[in-house]
């Protein structure tokens, strides 16, 4: 199969009607052209164009060539010009599924600050279309292409799937002040928090799944929590239940660092139990992050956290 450069030089011979006219269309040399021109008869095995007193013409085959070569170019060119538009999509438009920690807690500051960094440099700001949803919502949106970019609380990287650690976070067991826990200076154990019905998100959430196997690394494989007090579906009605007076609740600080403050909620100290964990944004493909968006926001986000 000819190469493309080769195929316009014999379109520019044809518009042309000269091997130094098509060069100088192209940008070439008249000894380029004429090697470019003798590769191509060499690889096609027929002979293209012939030198006149007036310069030089297409044979027969060289003139049907010639058609056919036009068409495969359109196509090229069109297909070139959907390649920038799919790259520039790629530069100024994300997807992000994100956990509802991060995306309520971090997305938002890390958003701003981009766009704001963005205008400082003159460009225009990424677009970002955000999804908030559990963790193992995340995953599976990434895994399927419904999303560019994840973000989850879980602890490790989900199989056939990449992940950078951008942000460190805790989970702390938060009471109202007046329950009985909050008068022990000494804290509970994992044990005793392990045997307590706690006011907890839905089955899949990043939060849940990282305490159940923080007190199963704590207690043994076959530690089981009981049923909680109330499950719910985000993590402003667990922080508003514990407020209510629905019963304990293990919640990343960052959600009840105000109410922490603020003496609404009292932290209850688990001796012996390690609740601190990373956050991980997520992607599929190479090692690598992809071009665009996804690596210029985590380019941003290293510089942050650095």
């Amino acid at each position: 199969m000819p190469d493309l450069s080769s195929l316009e030089l014999l379109l520019a011979i044809a518009r042309t009607g000269s091997l130094s006219a098509a060069g100088r269309e192209l940008g070439l040399t008249q000894q380029a052209v004429s090697a470019r021109l003798a590769g191509l008869e060499a690889r096609t095995g027929i002979r293209l164009a012939v030198r006149t007193t007036r310069g030089a013409v297409l044979t027969p085959a060289g003139t049907v060539l010639a058609g056919w070569a036009d068409r495969l170019l359109q196509a090229a060119h069109e297909v070139d010009t959907g390649i920038a538009s799919l790259r520039a999509d790629a530069q100024g438009r994300m997807r992000i599924a994100a956990s509802l920690t991060i995306a309520e807690q971090l997305l938002p500051a890390w958003l701003v600050t981009m766009r704001a960094q963005a205008r400082h440099q003159g460009k225009e700001p990424i677009e970002v279309v955000l999804q908030a949803t559990n963790s193992d919502t995340v995953v599976d949106q990434i895994r399927a292409g419904d999303a560019d970019l994840g973000f989850i609380e879980g602890s490790g990287t989900p199989r056939g799937l990449r992940s950078r650690v951008v942000a460190h976070d805790e989970l702390v067991l938060v009471v109202l002040p007046d329950h009985r826990w909050a008068r022990r200076s000494s804290g509970v154990t994992a044990e005793e928090l392990n045997d307590t019905p706690l006011v907890t998100r839905e089955a899949g959430s990043g939060t849940r799944e990282f305490l159940a196997t923080a007190l199963r690394s704590r207690l043994g494989a076959g530690t089981r929590q009981p049923k909680p007090a109330l499950e719910l579906s985000t993590t402003a009605s667990v922080r508003a239940a514990v407020l209510a007076g629905a019963g304990p609740a293990v919640l990343s600080r960052l959600a009840v660092a105000d109410d922490l403050r603020g003496d609404r909620l009292h932290h209850v100290v688990v001796v012996d139990l390690d609740l601190r964990r990373e956050l991980r944004a997520i992607w599929n493909g190479p090692r690598t992050p992809p071009a665009g968006a996804v690596r210029t926001f985590l380019a941003h986000l290293g510089t942050r956290s650095g």
